[in-house]
């Protein structure tokens, strides 16, 4: 698999596209191009075809126009990764009365991340442990702060808390991903994979020589009728994670209050 990595361009430049500082335009004063534009172009290109394809020169064949009239707006695919990014990490909702209290707004957050990666998939793709420093990207981790800002946590546990909502829901869409990726790929959806190999693994799952396999395996199956639940697994280690923040919280001097909608 792919794996590129953020935050490899020339920080000045990833800097002034993230933060649209310089545009070039045409002598008739209209761009004619534009790094919005090629962006988008740049999204359609990888949530379509994956990371590999992207390219300046599949970018540019996607517009229509030369590559090299990109690099006039784009330095390189480094800073037009960043830029991405960014640009997606905009998409998720932040609405500023969430029900629940902290659980319920980083449930939010956790289900929007959910969401993001099965709208590109190839965000799996890139390591993010150098991001880039744009608008979005600043905006997300504010918004998130904000979920579990004065609930009795430091500010360090506060990030840790982020960290490890967004580093779960990171490890657990990748199933639900590749679930989606198998049925466009192979023309058969989960149910039908299950139906057609089902009655091979009822023979297969000998209760006497796997008891614990054959009656775990055949209750979750019925149940999923597939092989796996990605998104009822999700939810289930999500309220788990949860669980496990909350005694942290309640061991807090103002714990009474955290547990309140705040």
């Amino acid at each position: 698999m792919t794996t590129e990595y953020s935050g490899t361009g020339d920080p000045a430049r990833s800097l002034a596209l993230l933060w649209r500082t310089r545009e070039r335009t045409s002598r008739k004063g209209r761009p004619d191009l534009s790094v919005d534009g090629i962006v988008r172009a740049a999204i359609e290109v990888a949530d379509a075809e994956g990371l590999a394809a992207l390219s300046m020169r599949r970018v540019a064949e996607r517009l229509g126009v030369g590559t090299m009239s990109l690099y006039t707006y784009v330095p390189g695919k480094g800073e037009l990764l960043d830029v991405m990014l960014d640009t997606v990490y905009g998409e998720t909702a932040r609405p500023d009365d969430v029900p629940g209290g902290w659980r319920g707004r980083l449930t939010h957050i956790a289900r929007e991340s959910w969401a993001l990666y099965l709208r590109h998939p190839w965000l799996l793709q890139v390591a993010t442990t150098r991001p880039p420093l744009g608008p979005h990207v600043i905006a997300r981790y504010e918004y998130e702060l904000r979920a579990v800002d004065g609930i009795g946590l430091t500010d360090l546990e506060m990030d840790a808390v982020l960290t490890l909502v967004s580093g779960y829901v990171h490890g657990a869409v990748r199933s639900a991903v590749e679930a989606a990726q198998a049925a466009a790929h192979t023309g058969m959806t989960e149910q039908q994979w299950w139906q057609a190999h089902a009655p091979y693994l009822e023979r297969a799952l000998d209760p006497r020589r796997y008891p614990l396999a054959a009656r775990v395996g055949t209750a979750a199956g019925q149940e999923y009728q597939a092989a796996a639940d990605p998104h009822g697994a999700f939810e289930f280690g999500l309220t788990r994670i949860l669980d496990g923040i909350e005694v942290l919280v309640a061991g807090r001097p103002d714990a009474a209050a955290a547990t309140g909608d705040r």
